[in-house]
């Protein structure tokens, strides 16, 4: 009876010393995540102007939500319009950065590069840079007589017809169907049909051709990071599963498909993650180079919070759409995680 309650008292113990070892993260998690949440769930009920008290502001239910969702109007047509943007940004964006920055992680941790602490550097280097610098610098780069309309002229022998990159509000899905001869004018009828605030020919747009340059830029930014989480995993993968694989015969190619990317699950998960809640917050490139437009081409939903609440003095809108915006990324990345599975699936 004494040794059980010995056993109890050392458990009960143990139990104390570990609330107080995570009490910092706790109080640090409740008072940075948690709290923010529910105020921001409270004023999104509210028509709160984000000037006055917020004890005046009016409780209005789920009005705001309505008119986001199912309003009909300005805000909706805004909503989806952003919605579609960022899903088509997130599609490019995220793929394309995951493949780079593994491709990149795995040719700097060959054994027979050399100089690979000066690859590794400049290869991160844009993701340490400060993000409003580069966008600045991307800028000059997409200007109809900068470098990048330059560089494309002199390799087509000056047959490159400049592009005014950030003022473009054309969809590339657009310009190819125009390609082939489809227009809305000859188009089916159905495609003219409204859903969700928006035509289903818009819907079918395409990131435009000012989009697709931020995508650019952003992935050129972001795959750095990425490349050192994929060489920290690759690193940890042991030598020894490689020599067992060349032995019975299997060819790099092999090796990867069969070793590394198995081995790199949770690691490709997790870098997913990262990129899917980035893409999906993008705010200060859209900020800097485009300010949503032309024609809200470049329009995002982190934007949209900014702009209802910072310009249109609309805080309990802009919460509402962050709480959206909230709910769009958990779900994704459940979703996601489903896909490509976690590691305690692998």
């Amino acid at each position: 009876m004494a040794a059980a309650t010995g056993v109890k008292g050392e458990d009960r113990e143990r139990a104390i010393a570990g609330w107080l070892f995570m009490s910092p993260t706790l109080l640090i998690f409740g008072v940075f995540i948690i709290i923010p949440i529910l105020f921001a769930l409270y004023f999104s009920l509210t028509d709160w102007n984000g000037i006055s008290p917020p004890g005046e502001a009016n409780f209005i239910g789920l009005k705001n939500f309505q008119e986001l969702l199912i309003g009909g109007g300005i805000r909706q047509a805004d909503f989806f319009k952003a919605l579609k943007n960022t899903t088509y940004f997130a599609l490019g964006v995220v793929p394309a950065q995951t493949a780079l920055s593994l491709l990149l992680a795995v040719i700097v941790n060959q054994a027979w590069l050399r100089f690979k602490g000066f690859f590794r550097t400049t290869y991160y280097f844009p993701s340490i840079t400060s993000s409003i610098a580069i966008s600045l610098m991307f800028l000059f780069f997409y200007q109809k007589s900068g470098l990048i309309n330059q560089v494309l002229g002199s390799l087509t022998f000056g047959r490159w017809e400049p592009i005014a990159w950030m003022a473009d509000p054309r969809g590339l899905f657009h310009i190819i169907l125009e390609a082939l001869g489809v227009t809305i004018q000859n188009a089916p009828d159905f495609v003219k049909t409204e859903v969700l605030g928006l035509t289903i020919w818009d819907w079918i747009s395409g990131p435009s051709i000012a989009l697709m340059a931020i995508m650019i830029m952003n992935t050129w930014t972001t795959i750095g990071t990425m490349m050192v989480i994929f060489l920290a995993a690759l690193q940890n993968v042991p030598g020894f599963v490689y020599e067992a694989a060349q032995i019975d015969g299997a060819n790099a190619w092999t090796q990867f498909r069969r070793i590394t990317l198995p081995l790199l699950r949770p690691t490709l998960f997790f870098v997913v993650t990262l990129g899917l809640i980035g893409t999906y917050q993008v705010f200060d490139q859209i900020y800097v180079m485009s300010g949503g437009g032309p024609a809200k081409t470049t329009l995002t939903v982190a934007y949209l919070v900014y702009r209802s609440g910072f310009t249109n003095s609309d805080m309990g809108m802009a919460a509402a759409i962050a709480i959206l915006l909230f709910i769009i990324i958990f779900t994704l990345t459940m979703i996601q995680r489903r896909i490509t599975g976690s590691e305690a699936d692998a």
